[in-house]
């Protein structure tokens, strides 16, 4: 058996590291194809109706869609991919509808206690008959009929602004896995090169990036994130870039120290002994051999980036709404967890919980696997 085929037969007997991984590629697929998926498709699952703000998970309610005047564009496969799809239609919630002559009667709803028709009586609502351009009345009326008028459910329930919590969780996966994918590349790339460069040249050199090393590190990592976030401006990828240029110094310590142990060792030797440059040996000779801690590492800090994201977009440095972000939903309705509705803000937590531990067992399981001393 290769040493490849050795270390994914470890890994694949390791259930722990299994259930992470299956969980990462299930938000891997989630991400992609969140705007497939959410019940809510507009970009961001931004569609706010207001009467039902705050409302637990599983409820359900009447809606009526109305199109609206201004013509929305078609979008494309990759377009609602990438962003959704703008809604041509605006939600209602009703209580109850009724069909008279050329009149649609309907009953606003309004919250929870208007439950006794006798108090609030039927509205006369006529949407779209002053509209010469719409359809004549029958049509329309069998248009609501037929696909405009239908029960909606909220799985989740709905935040502040009566949006989908579920939709608004599904997408915001993207920002959790982007963060994480955005800083895993930029620490690897910065902590590998100056790592490289101090364990395999050593002296003076080592000394240069150990104290650039040091001198990062004694700072507090949130505060660095802070003052990064505060000089690119607050945004989507202002924060991606701060949190990774802040996770690079673990990175950097742990390759100096794996080069330092195999520089002296016979092929190393034996690569300068042919004339070998030292770009050739640490990209050909030495990387390779090191890529067991880098995968740990990146597996660890990925974990990290997703918790230091949500911290700062809880803060409000972080992504700005209305783009939905973990740690963004659970600032917007951590109100709800002392008053009647804690699900709202649980269901982002537990997100975030779940993708972190996700990560946390496949690095483990990583490290175990690619252990040459571990037992086949």
């Amino acid at each position: 058996m290769s040493a490849p085929q050795s270390s994914l037969h470890r890994l694949m007997r390791n259930k722990g590291a299994v259930a992470g991984l299956a969980i990462v590629i299930i938000s891997v697929l989630v991400s992609i194809g969140a705007y497939f998926i959410a019940p809510d498709d507009t970009p961001d699952a931004n569609r706010m109706v207001l009467e039902v703000e705050g409302q637990h998970p599983g409820f359900s309610i009447n809606m009526l869609a109305i199109r609206k005047d201004q013509t929305i564009p078609p979008t494309g496969f990759f377009q609602r991919l990438l962003s959704g799809r703008p809604s041509a239609y605006t939600w209602i919630p009703v209580r109850s509808w009724e069909f008279k002559d050329s009149v649609l009667l309907v009953q606003h709803y309004v919250d929870e206690v208007t439950a006794v028709p006798e108090r609030y009586p039927l509205d006369v609502i006529v949407y779209g008959v002053s509209n010469p351009d719409h359809a004549p009345w029958t049509e329309l009326a069998q248009e609501i009929k037929d696909q405009q008028l239908f029960r909606h459910t909220y799985w989740l329930g709905t935040d502040k602004f009566g949006r989908d919590i579920l939709s608004r969780l599904l997408i915001g996966t993207r920002v959790s896995l982007g963060v994480g994918i955005i800083a895993v590349i930029i620490s690897l790339t910065i902590g590998v090169f100056l790592g490289a460069v101090a364990g395999y040249f050593g002296g003076r050199t080592d000394d240069l990036v150990m104290w650039l090393v040091n001198v990062v590190w004694s700072m507090p990592t949130l505060l660095v994130v802070f003052a990064l976030t505060l000089a690119l401006g607050k945004g989507f990828w202002q924060v991606f870039i701060a949190v990774g240029l802040t996770m690079w110094v673990g990175v950097a310590r742990i390759i100096r120290g794996q080069i330092f142990s195999l520089k002296q060792l016979e092929f190393v030797e034996a690569a300068r002994a042919l004339g070998y440059g030292h770009t050739r040996i640490i990209v050909r000779h030495i990387l390779p051999n090191i890529l067991g801690p880098v995968m740990v590492v990146a597996a660890g800090n990925f974990a990290t980036a997703i918790v230091v994201e949500a911290g700062l977009s809880f803060l409000g440095v972080g992504v700005q709404p209305p783009q939905p972000s973990w740690g963004l939903m659970i600032k917007e309705n951590y109100n709800f967890i002392i008053t009647h509705n804690p699900a709202l803000a649980l269901a982002p937590g537990v997100a975030i919980m779940l993708l972190v531990l996700a990560f946390n067992l496949l690095g483990n399981g990583l490290r175990d696997a690619l252990d040459v001393r571990s037992k086949i």
